[in-house]
């Protein structure tokens, strides 16, 4: 899959911004920023990247599939680690360059490769750009990290 297939051309900046069709905008690597969150709680879960084919097979399937920079190929969330992010919604910004999952996440509900629920389980403190805290977030039981 190349280029924006299967997805419409993109049209002018009102039909983006206003219209009914998801004609996503990749960036000049042919990727585009996919935040998905708990669909039950809200929390952040996860930012990744999706090709054209990873966000297709996204909307076709009904679960997350992404597109793995560092290891250059597609990548089905959970896939290996029973980790399955079930999409309950997806949604697009206004410049339809950015998309939002939220997902149901199977088995022991973690998204992290290192072991935790969420990516995001450490903070910069104000005035110490270049430390790292913990937020307090345990490693899951079962992590696949």
């Amino acid at each position: 899959m190349t280029g924006n297939a299967p997805f419409p051309p993109r049209g002018t900046k009102e039909e983006i911004e206003e219209g009914t069709s998801f004609s996503p905008k990749f960036d000049a690597d042919g990727l585009i920023t996919a935040v998905t969150t708990d669909a039950k709680t809200g929390e952040l879960l996860m930012v990744a990247w999706m090709n054209a084919e990873a966000l297709a097979r996204t909307v076709e399937t009904g679960e997350a599939w992404y597109w793995s920079r560092s290891r250059g190929e597609l990548w089905h969330k959970g896939g290996t680690s029973g980790q399955i992010q079930t999409v309950i919604e997806l949604r697009t910004d206004c410049d339809q360059d950015t998309v939002w999952l939220k997902v149901d996440v199977a088995g022991d509900g973690g998204c992290c490769h290192a072991g935790y629920r969420s990516c995001f389980y450490r903070r910069v403190p104000k005035g110490e750009p270049a430390k790292l805290e913990h937020t307090g977030a345990e490693k899951l039981p079962h992590s696949h990290g």
